[in-house]
């Protein structure tokens, strides 16, 4: 058993050490929002928070995560009231939305370290999540948006407690996130 901090809860989990986060988080907690897109750690879609700072969750052994704190798209907030969240909607930035919930995890680390980011900032920080879709205009945006409705300081209220149950439809009603990648950012025309 190797117990581990999801959440804001203490859970055992009774695994293979060497079993990835990501199956974890998915096939032994049932928290559907992180998802697989590679396998490799270059997509940005399993992206999840250790201990704050943004980590791929596909490639993370299980050993490498004992005691230490893991924020899930389900425990950014219990309701969808994180200020990235929020921009997320606000904005539109969702198209087909299965990369959200990594781009929304690593826009909220970001912001909780660089409060008012410049677009240098964002695309370094959004460069390792790709959108299939291209909406990266409109997570740049968002992420503007969401350092405007952040608290003073751009921290946040941390994970939200108690969400542990997962729900298949992801961070924002079932749509998926969207990534900035420097140059790509700029090449990418978009209708919104």
């Amino acid at each position: 058993m190797t117990a581990i901090t999801v959440n804001n809860q203490l859970v055992n989990i009774d695994a293979a050490s060497d079993t990835p986060l990501l199956w974890v988080l998915r096939d032994h907690l049932g928290l559907t929002g992180t998802k697989f897109g590679c396998g490799v750690a270059l997509c940005g879609a399993c992206t999840v928070h250790i201990d704050g700072a943004a980590t791929r969750s596909c490639v993370l052994p299980l050993s490498a995560v004992e005691g230490k704190s893991i924020t899930t798209i389900e425990g950014l907030s219990k309701d969808r009231s994180h200020a990235v969240q929020q921009a997320w909607l606000e904005i539109d930035v969702p198209q087909c939305g299965y990369c959200q919930s990594g781009q929304i995890m690593s826009a909220a680390a970001l912001l909780k370290t660089n409060p008012r980011p410049s677009d240098a900032d964002i695309d370094a920080a959004m460069s390792g999540n790709i959108c299939r879709c291209g909406t990266y205009r409109r997570i740049r945006r968002a992420i503007h948006r969401a350092a405007e409705l952040m608290p003073s300081g751009g921290q946040t209220d941390g994970p939200a407690v108690g969400q542990m149950g997962g729900h298949g439809g992801g961070p924002i009603g079932g749509r998926a996130q969207g990534q900035i990648g420097g140059q790509t950012v700029r090449q990418i025309g978009e209708n919104k």
